[in-house]
């Protein structure tokens, strides 16, 4: 046979592994109404190229190093105290100057399952069960703890901490998915995000009041991939960014069969992971006035000594920074 031949028949065996994937090898083999959809990115040429090449964020403190898995957000309550964080196993803990404390959970059906374990992703298969606290922001008027769980929807637990009640797990009759994060307003409204795939990785902003009350605008084109986004005594706002926007995860974005082909090769997904983060989990803070402004960029490049943040909070010239993925709060001091 023909070299040619070969390769034809060796790439039609290959096309009909991935089309049907028979051995299950695929990252998608378990859902089977998988889609893949078109997502517009902004365009290459308006993605902010600005960087910190001192790479600042690597003269953070790393505190509480394996005493705590995944500290996803962070909140001090009206008095000062904390920080409070939610944890992968389910479980809203405080520091008390000494030690970390139970304060609350989300989940009433807590089990031998919750234990601890060695790291925030072997907590993934129980977390419907154990509950999954992501963002927390406390009331200053009540002292009251909101919480954003990722499987119960929008909670609240009292200063005194305890089991969360549910507030709401849907919104206007759509059940929320994934509730990410949550903000309070002087007047005690709660804002809250359930996350989604459909929307561009932009900071966006909607009027409440004004000329513009009702409607939504772009705020900033990011640099990468956000989480959470916190605000100061300013105004200003931090955004924390999982990584940069890759040639990779963009041609990805705007070719969903392409995607899809890929989610049906035998790759690892720590390996899929570092082909979106271009190689590296690095650590990047992005700082916005109200208007939109970039203010400040703080950098680990390499993720030498910060890895993925996923939340800012800055309290007393400190950025505390949580990461649903580590086992740390980073600390780092603004100069």
């Amino acid at each position: 046979m023909r070299p040619a031949g070969v390769f034809a028949g060796v790439f039609l065996l290959f096309a009909l592994y991935c089309g049907f994937d028979p051995f299950k090898h695929s990252a998608i083999s378990e859902i089977k109404d998988f889609k893949a959809y078109r997502v517009d990115p902004p365009a290459w040429s308006e993605i902010p190229v600005e960087k910190d090449t001192q790479n600042l964020l690597q003269k953070s403190e790393i505190k509480f190093l394996n005493q705590i898995q995944g500290p996803e957000s962070i909140a001090f309550d009206p008095k000062g105290r904390g920080p409070y964080t939610g944890i992968a196993d389910g479980r809203i803990v405080w520091w008390d100057g000494e030690k970390w404390t139970d304060f609350a959970y989300t989940s009433a059906n807590r089990s031998g399952l919750c234990d601890p374990k060695p790291s925030p992703l072997s907590y993934l298969e129980n977390e419907h069960i154990c509950g999954r606290p992501l963002g927390l922001r406390f009331d200053k008027r009540t002292g009251d703890l909101y919480i954003a769980d990722a499987y119960f929807g929008l909670m609240k637990v009292g200063p005194e901490g305890g089991l969360a009640e549910t507030l709401t797990t849907e919104a206007e009759g759509v059940p929320l998915r994934f509730t990410n994060d949550l903000d309070i307003d002087d007047e005690g409204n709660v804002y809250f995000t359930d996350s989604s795939t459909k929307y561009q990785r932009r900071l966006q902003k909607y009027w409440l009041k004004g000329e513009k009350a009702g409607t939504l605008e772009v705020m900033a084109v990011l640099p990468g991939y956000p989480d959470n986004v916190s605000t100061n005594e300013r105004g200003e706002f931090w955004v924390a960014i999982h990584c940069r926007r890759t040639i990779y995860s963009y041609i990805n974005s705007i070719y969903p069969q392409l995607r899809l082909f890929l989610l049906k090769l035998p790759i690892p997904v720590k390996l899929r992971a570092l082909l979106h983060l271009g190689g590296k989990q690095p650590a990047i803070v992005v700082k916005y006035s109200p208007e939109g402004k970039l203010l400040q960029i703080l950098e680990d490049e390499e993720g030498k000594v910060v890895r993925a943040v996923s939340e800012v909070e800055e309290k007393d010239g400190k950025l505390w920074m949580g990461s649903v993925l580590m086992p740390f709060i980073a600390v780092y001091q603004l100069e």
